[in-house]
């Protein structure tokens, strides 16, 4: 996933309940790869 790719970003981001900006951030922090990504997403969303 790039986020450059907006489309990509926002897709992930409402399927994770996330806003795209977080999704951004993650990418950044955690690199493209989507497992990772979505174990990031889910240590964000536990700490809530």
């Amino acid at each position: 996933m790039s986020v450059d790719q907006y489309y990509e970003v926002e897709h992930f981001a409402r399927e994770n309940g996330v806003s795209p900006s977080q999704v951004s951030r993650l990418i950044k922090k955690n690199g493209n790869d989507r497992m990772t990504l979505t174990q990031a997403v889910r240590a964000l969303r536990d700490r809530k």
